[in-house]
């Protein structure tokens, strides 16, 4: 008997022994999923309103809990607006940073503000610090070009001139009205055609005059939004501007110098550009939660991944590939400067914000305003060329772009 129960002991232990080691893998996946929840919350929070205050705007928070705050990854959608947060501002009323908790036994998450080069998400584990100023930025766009009716920049005046007289208002309703799907929101509409433009953004959901904390804030003009995956496209702009100035061939193999001693030498800024590099990643292609929420850096993010197909055989979409296109700039060229494209484009409300280490994040996190993005579209349209006639695209680069491959 006593044999008996020794053996049913021992086999008790065997069949707990699993479901005891996925509880512990349950609960470490949990305290990272809450890490980023709070590293989301910190930085999107930071972003939407600091960026907006660059504009001369503003964001109310409970308007970023209300559009950005929500419908967000699974895994963290229900941890995120659950989460406390502050918002630290400095002695000059400038956003310092956003720290947001997330464990009993951690630092709070926090994102840093600055004018100049928007929000940037410190490490897990990170300390915030005290409260930091930040010089606001003046630009000579912001400066001279004319103001739009509620004040705000617009267009370089060779652009484009905004009029009440509206054709497309249907149209323009009906990106507002539930007309494109249940679920979507639409929180900005421009139409450009010729020198003129027509617009039209979301309005109010609510505002409390006795207590703005209540208030959910509407979007202007000069309303800032995270341009998400639109970012490739300006990766891919940016990617132009250096083959204009001569200083890379996409075709050229190479991309990375840290891959010349293995099969990766083989691997072109054109195969990144078209996610066609053949390497590994360990997510779908559009997840790239420890870059985006949980602090780490390109470096650490996106470069070290191994082959897995010969490159230019096999497409994947990956925020890896487009981040290493612009790498393949940004480390060998001291010009690299996307906020100067910007100026020049007219995009004067847009900013490229970078990881911890300094190396813009050109996968997703770019901010820019609805008026923006239609004179990045209209540089497309003119194949290239400033309203000033000065070229910064290739000829063909608009053709090349939009042509697919494999």
């Amino acid at each position: 008997m006593k044999i008996a129960i020794i053996a049913a002991t021992a086999a008790s232990l065997l069949l707990s022994s699993p479901a005891a080691a996925q509880s512990a893998q349950e609960r470490l996946d949990d305290r990272y999923n809450r890490a980023l929840a709070a590293g989301y919350k910190a930085l999107f929070l930071c972003g939407a309103i600091n960026n907006s205050e660059r504009n001369g705007t503003n964001r109310l928070e409970n308007s970023v809990t209300e559009w950005e705050l929500s419908g967000v990854y699974s895994k963290i959608d229900s941890v995120v607006r659950s989460l406390e947060y502050r918002v630290i501002r400095a002695d000059n009323r400038l956003i310092s940073h956003v720290e947001v908790d997330w464990a009993d036994d951690m630092p709070p998450r926090f994102a840093k503000a600055s004018f100049k080069t928007g929000c940037r998400l410190a490490p897990i584990g990170m300390e915030p610090g005290p409260a930091e100023n930040d010089a606001p930025i003046e630009t000579g766009a912001l400066k001279s070009w004319p103001t739009s009716p509620d004040g705000g920049p617009m267009f370089p005046p060779q652009m484009f001139a905004f009029t009440d007289r509206n054709p497309y208002q249907s149209q323009m309703d009906a990106a507002f009205d539930g007309t494109y799907g249940d679920g979507s929101r639409t929180t900005a509409v421009v139409i450009a055609r010729g020198e003129d433009a027509y617009s039209r953004y979301a309005k109010p959901v609510k505002i409390d005059r006795e207590n703005m904390a209540n208030s959910i804030g509407g979007y202007t003009r000069k309303t800032p939004q995270r341009t998400w995956s639109v970012a490739k496209s300006i990766a891919a702009t940016l990617v132009g501007v250096a083959v204009h100035k001569g200083q890379v061939d996409v075709n050229d193999i190479g991309a990375r110098d840290e891959w010349q001693d293995d099969a990766r030498r083989e691997i072109t800024v054109d195969h990144l550009l078209r996610m066609a590099s053949g390497r590994y990643s360990d997510t779908p292609g559009n997840r790239t939660d420890p870059l985006y929420a949980g602090g780490s850096t390109v470096e650490e993010t996106a470069t070290d991944w191994p082959l897995i197909y010969r490159p230019g055989t096999k497409y994947r979409y990956a925020n890896n590939d487009t981040l290493m296109a612009i790498k393949a700039i940004s480390d060998r060229h001291e010009d690299f400067d996307p906020q100067a494209f910007f100026e020049s484009v007219g995009m004067s409300g847009t900013v490229a914000e970078t990881d911890w280490a300094g190396d813009t994040i050109l996968s997703s996190q770019v901010w820019a305003t609805a008026n923006d993005l239609v004179a990045l579209g209209q540089l497309y349209l003119n194949d290239g060329v400033l309203p000033d006639g000065t070229r910064i695209l290739p000829e063909g680069w608009v053709d090349y772009v939009s042509s697919p491959s494999g």
